[in-house]
């Protein structure tokens, strides 16, 4: 199957600092792809060249095209929620569906006002009048009405209080999501996409440091929480990560057999937070 991203040898830099440095990577259709890193990472760099917003080097296809030289027809396949409402303030929500219906082919305004119906959003309201909340919700409806092969979500729930990031997701998977789709996020709210993700990119300084899909992740790594007279027989076995929690050694294991650490103590899959903070020691500095 054809890759919806195909990135070779990326890069992109920023006067003195490689903000992408030999990026590689591809995500297949029907996937919903976690993009995490620390602030400075390139997350942002590497949507902005999938985008075609920005000039860089090496290989990178989206859907078959290059963004930098076929960003017109790539532009109506794709959709982009930012961590900013990009909706003029001034303008009334009615306008704004007009005006998406009218420039763009794949729009389709059933969709769109079918899911306004469960919002509080009025049609005569203008963007200024709304809340955060509100605007998201607006935002997305509007892209959810385009039948796009690629969503881009850069920190789309920023802001937002529980009730409405729960929503946004519960709606994305319900109302967008299907086989022939794929969804790429990026957010530092990783606790609350872990259960809808497929897919997984960890970037660091400008390189691509894990890429696996979630059932892989579970495969590959566990968690051991292990007691003091154990701690130096789980040390042997070279954890890649090791913490205290309650007078416990809790270590992170890549590829032992979990079956080989249930004999030291108790085992469990880790999170992606846990993954990511062990992963990414040192990024802070």
């Amino acid at each position: 199957m054809t890759a919806v991203i195909h990135a070779r040898n990326l890069r992109k830099q920023y006067k003195n600092k490689a903000a992408l440095d030999g990026v590689n990577f591809e995500l297949p259709a029907g996937r919903i792809v976690g993009l995490i890193g620390p602030n400075g990472a390139g997350k942002t760099t590497a949507l902005k060249a999938i985008l075609g917003l920005v000039p860089f080097e090496g290989e990178l296809s989206v859907l078959g095209l290059d963004p930098r030289t076929e960003r017109d027809e790539l532009m109506k396949q794709v959709c982009f929620i930012a961590d900013v409402a990009v909706l003029p303030r001034w303008i009334r929500v009615s306008q704004a569906i007009d005006f998406v219906e009218g420039v763009h082919p794949r729009f389709d305004r059933r969709k769109c006002e079918e899911f306004l119906k469960h919002t509080q959003i009025k049609r005569n309201s203008r963007v200024k009048e709304l809340s955060k909340g509100m605007i998201v919700q607006l935002h997305l409806a509007l892209v959810m009405a385009i039948d796009a092969k690629l969503l881009v979500l850069d920190e789309p729930t920023l802001g937002l209080d529980i009730l409405y990031r729960k929503q946004f997701y519960q709606n994305l998977l319900e109302q967008y999501f299907d086989e022939e789709k794929t969804i790429l996020i990026t957010t530092h709210q990783v606790e609350e996409i872990e259960h809808i993700l497929t897919d997984l990119l960890f970037i660091r300084d400008g390189k691509i440091s894990l890429s696996t899909s979630m059932d892989d992740m579970a495969e590959r790594f566990v968690e051991l929480m292990v007691p003091a007279e154990q701690a130096d027989a789980a040390r042997a076995l070279k954890p890649i990560d090791e913490r205290q929690v309650f007078g416990k050694s809790v270590m992170l294991f890549d590829g032992v057999p979990r079956t080989q650490l249930a004999q030291l103590g108790e085992t469990r899959t880790p999170g992606i937070a846990d993954l990511f903070v062990a992963s990414m020691k040192g990024a802070y500095a």
